[in-house]
């Protein structure tokens, strides 16, 4: 089913794309990447004789694939120009999505979770003063100025 899967897959990705790479997926399957396009399709094997799970999704910044935004099983035995007009209905059905705005997209991306912040009124209240450590630093940097300018003119007596 591979070697069907790959040989079908390579024809598609001639068929699509001018510029694109094929290569096997971990599950068994066959996806063919379009860089140029920002797009991917995925065939993989459904357990029924002459069909494939075929999925379109989008490339990520840095090379990473998005989840698929779409899918269907498709019978192989149908030829290369039947399985193009499913992929670019794919692919068409992919691009709708992206200029979709969707709640899911706005959102902020997903963090580790963070501990509960307790409410503002039972936060203790920080002081907007100068701390500590910033007068010892003033000081600091008096004391050299002052020294400074007792060798430069402490010293001699003008």
């Amino acid at each position: 089913m591979y070697t069907e899967l790959r040989e079908t897959a390579a024809e598609l990705a001639a068929v699509l794309w001018k510029e694109h790479t094929v290569y096997r997926e971990r599950g068994g399957g066959v996806v063919i990447r379009g860089e140029h396009v920002g797009r991917w399709i995925s065939l993989a094997p459904t357990g029924g004789k002459d069909q494939a799970r075929l999925r379109a999704g989008r490339l990520l910044d840095g090379g990473t694939t998005a989840p698929a935004r779409s899918e269907t099983v498709v019978d192989l035995s149908v030829g290369t120009a039947e399985l193009a007009a499913v992929c670019r209905r794919l692919l068409a059905d992919v691009a709708a999505a992206d200029t979709e705005p969707s709640r899911a997209r706005t959102k902020r991306p997903s963090r580790a979770p963070r501990a509960e912040r307790p409410a503002k009124s039972a936060r203790p209240r920080r002081s907007r003063h100068t701390s500590l450590g910033s007068w010892v630093v003033v000081l600091c940097v008096a004391g050299i100025l002052g020294l400074w300018v007792y060798t430069q003119f402490g010293v001699y007596g003008y």
